[in-house]
This record gives structure tokens, sequence and C-alpha cells, in this order.
């Protein structure tokens, strides 16, 4: 099978192309680079952080699915663990532009996904538009992220945002990303209870529609996405688009989807379960989905 990045290494001096390929060609990357596998590639390329960090984004945006732009966008963050998640742009032919999900929001959610309490900086090729930036100030961790870019010191995501508006505003405290709520339910299915946990893990102070969505492939694998809310609401981003930017980053294919399992909060004053459906429709009209609604 030919590497998503056979074309990068091209790219890459000789010398550096065996040690790129010993972490990037396990079968079991997933768009996740430790601590030290990171050390590692430093001292082969002899780089900086920042400087292998932008040597990196072509990497993350192999992973973009862009079938109407075709314009492929890369996204590194780095955790509070101090290892790096890669996101990548993802659009649905079909549906409309505001199921889109920019990189930026890629590798947060990932990062999230993989377990990340907060973010320390992230790199990118282009300023962030102003969606990413409100997205980010909506983050456990915004008032010292640092924004990285190409040719240019590093900046904090408020220099980005000055004047900004977000949670505390609203008089909220906790931000995306730190604890999330905890409800139960007696669902003994695995695909329910992974979308139970996903939940859980759930931002919506705003709505208190907390919802989490699950995905079974169809090589059995299971992966989870969880809601997570803006301030500004329009940057929010669903259940399902997490729970895709996590089948992406997997290496799964959106045509091996076999079933879907949505579990969202009775009482919120919204609901994912119409939207839900129609990018589901998009992407393959027989995609099974089950809706749980918890009430408590």
């Amino acid at each position: 099978m030919t590497s998503r990045f056979h074309d990068i290494y091209e790219t890459l001096p000789t010398e550096l192309v065996d040690s790129f390929k010993a972490i990037f060609d396990e079968p079991d990357f997933k768009g996740v680079v430790t601590e030290a596998q990171f050390k590692t590639l430093q001292q082969a390329s002899a780089l900086d952080e920042q400087e292998l960090k932008l040597a990196l984004l072509p990497f993350a945006a192999a992973y973009s699915v862009a079938p109407i732009s075709n314009f492929n966008v890369g996204a590194i963050v780095k955790g509070n663990s101090n290892t790096l998640y890669f996101g990548a742009n993802l659009e649905f032919a079909g549906a409309q532009l505001g199921q889109t999900v920019h990189a930026e929001q890629s590798a947060i959610s990932h990062a999230w996904m993989k377990g990340e309490t907060g973010i320390l900086d992230i790199t990118i090729n282009f300023s962030p538009c102003g969606h990413c930036r409100q997205f980010m100030n909506e983050l456990s961790t915004a008032d010292k992220l640092q924004v990285q870019l190409p040719e240019r010191d590093e900046m904090s995501l408020q220099a980005y945002l000055p004047e900004s508006f977000g949670p505390k505003d609203l008089g909220i405290e906790s931000g995306l990303m730190s604890c999330g709520p905890c409800f139960s339910s007696e669902e003994s299915d695995e695909l329910v209870n992974v979308a139970l946990g996903a939940l859980n893990k759930s931002h919506a102070p705003y709505t208190k529609d907390h919802s989490g969505i699950a995905i079974k492939a169809k090589s059995g694998e299971i992966v989870s996405g969880s809601y997570a809310e803006n301030a500004a609401f329009n940057p929010s981003l669903p259940p399902l688009q997490v729970a895709l930017v996590h089948l992406q980053m997997s290496g799964i294919s959106f045509n091996d989807i076999e079933e879907v399992a949505l579990a969202e909060m009775e009482q919120g004053s919204i609901s994912h379960l119409a939207d839900t459906q129609a990018t589901l429709e998009a992407i393959d009209p027989d995609i099974p989905i089950r809706y749980i609604a918890i009430n408590e």
C-alpha cells in the first residue's frame, strides 16, 4: 500500500527520509507525535521546535478531505502533555458549507478526543480566520494559547483576537476541554456506551444539549466525538464532525462507516439529530443511525 505521505517524502532531504518513515509509516500511526518522537525528529533534522512543526504541516494536510475546494490545509497543536496532534480540513460534498471543519478545529478536537485537557500552541501556514479565532477563544487554555506561523514570531491568541467575546462574558467559567458533565444510563450496547461517554465529555453550557456521537467502522473499530459549543454559537462544532475528524485521523474512510449512534440530552434547547441525519445522508444514505435521548 502506498503511504499517504509518499509525495512528501520526495521533498525531504534524502538523509531524513528514513527517520520520518520510521514514525509516520508505522501501521498504528494516527496523526499523533509523542514528545519522544518529536525529539528524535529534531535530532535528525537539526531544526528547532517551531521550524520542525512547520515542516510537519504537509504531513497533517495529507489527511485533508476537501472534495469541494480541493484546497488541503493542515494544522498541528501541542497539548498540555507536550504531545502533537495533526488536524486537516474536512468538507462534505452534497452538504451545506456550514458543516465544514477547519484544520484548526480538526487538530484541537483530535487532541480533545485523545484525552488532552488543554492546548499550549497551534502551528498553521496562514493566519487563522475569524471563525477559528473565536473557536479557539472557547478553550480552557485560551488565555495562554500561542499561535505559530511561518516567518514570524509566535503570538498569543489574544493578540489575534483583541477585545474578544468569550465564555466569561456569558457567565461561563469552564472552557472547552475542561471536565464535562456526568450523566448515567443503563444501556449495555457498546456503540451506545461510547456515544454516552462522548456526551459526558461534551461542552454545552449555553444550550445544555450535551451530546456525543459514536461511529462504528466495518472493521469493528469505534471512534467518538463530543459536542464543542461556542459562546458565539456559529463556531460550535457538532459531535458528528468531531467523530468524523477522529475517524479521518485514524485513517478510516468514510465509505467504511457501518453504523452511528447519537446520544443527547432530551431537555436541551437544540437538537443535533436533523443535522446529523442530513450530513450522514450526504456521506451515504444507507448509514443507519441510532438515537438515544437522555432525560436527567
